[in-house]
């Protein structure tokens, strides 16, 4: 009986190819790739809670008659754009992390590459078009006396759209690299660039 480590046939021994293999130089190229998507998502959660709380507590005054954002259907939006976004960043978080920790993808890699990819364009536009129309109210309501008599209410409500606007920039800047993700998938059947 032959062993194994002879050649075969007369043939030669050729090294067995690992499709899977990375070197420890391409192992830290994507742990870094990895924790910049970490690092977005972090951002994109922080600016949108941040926005929903500054939106929710500028209507905190004890008189009646002041503005109260729930009164404004733009102002309503705003708040439920962000609360949507926080709510998907926070996931989108926990899947960075277990995909940093574990090395593998929460959902299979084809779900996973697109859901990110899908969600991030969504949420973002969503977030886009809210600030747009909170911005749009804000100019109309600086026009009127509004904003002489409550200038609090007004700043605050100033506040929460420029964060919902930086947290658009930061989920566009994760949706730029879960675009890139998905051309790595489509090109090399895996998310990985290397």
């Amino acid at each position: 009986m032959r062993s194994s480590a002879q050649p075969q046939n007369g043939g030669e021994n050729y090294p067995i190819h690992h499709p899977n293999f990375h070197s420890t130089v391409s192992l830290r190229k994507l742990r870094r790739f990895n924790y910049l998507i970490l690092l977005f998502r972090i951002a994109a959660f922080s600016s949108s809670l941040a926005s929903l709380v500054f939106m929710l507590s500028s209507s905190r005054s004890s008189i009646p008659s002041s503005p109260r954002w729930y009164r404004f259907d733009a102002f309503r939006l705003v708040v439920g754009a962000n609360a949507i976004v926080a709510i998907y960043s926070l996931f989108e978080m926990v899947a960075s992390v277990w995909e940093i920790s574990r090395g593998a993808t929460l959902f299979s890699e084809v779900l996973q590459v697109w859901f990110d990819f899908g969600h991030d364009q969504v949420f973002a536009y969503l977030l886009l078009s809210a600030d747009s129309a909170g911005t749009a109210l804000a100019r109309v309501l600086k026009g009127m006396d509004t904003c002489t008599e409550w200038s609090a209410f007004c700043i605050e409500t100033d506040i929460a759209i420029s964060l919902g606007f930086v947290g658009f920039l930061f989920l566009g800047f994760s949706s730029v690299l879960s675009g890139f993700r998905v051309a790595c998938f489509v090109i090399k059947g895996s998310r990985f660039h290397l």
